[in-house]
């Protein structure tokens, strides 16, 4: 096989690529992941209105992240793009298991109008660990260009 007839990256892996971004659960840090989300969209031919609406969303999400996670926890995002849009998945460790995402802020209900879909996730720990929250989100790559 050439490298002409190589697969485009957004179709290797079933028609998903992956790109995972960890980094200290911190706000200082949140711009190095959205420019990540922007990134992705660009090159995957979003419209602009696409790109600008899941960098925003991405912003949101690892910011209320932020508020929710542990001391020295991780923030890990996970991005999967595919031929019409992208699933992003945030999640942090938190040091109370009742700690959770609030879905009744202003922030989440920006957070709903700029992804196509959202959802909370959360997990207990494991082996000792911490439990998880998170943010999974969709957004679709608009509308094709003309």
């Amino acid at each position: 096989m050439s490298d002409l007839d190589s697969p485009h990256p957004a179709e290797t892996l079933d028609g998903v690529s992956t790109v995972e971004v960890r980094t200290s659960a911190s706000a200082a840090l949140i711009p190095t992941i959205r420019a990540v989300a922007s990134d992705l969209a660009a090159r995957a031919d979003f419209d602009l209105d696409a790109i600008s609406d899941l960098r925003m969303a991405v912003d949101e999400a690892c910011a209320t992240l932020v508020d929710v996670a542990a001391p020295r926890s991780v923030l890990h995002c996970t991005f999967h793009v595919r031929v019409d849009g992208i699933e992003v998945r945030a999640e942090v460790e938190v040091g109370e298991p009742s700690s959770s995402v609030s879905t009744d802020t202003f922030g989440w209900r920006v957070l709903q109008t700029l992804a196509d879909d959202v959802d909370v996730l959360s997990a207990p720990g494991v082996d000792g660990g911490r439990p998880t929250v998170g943010i999974r989100l969709d957004k679709l790559a608009g509308d094709p260009p003309r």
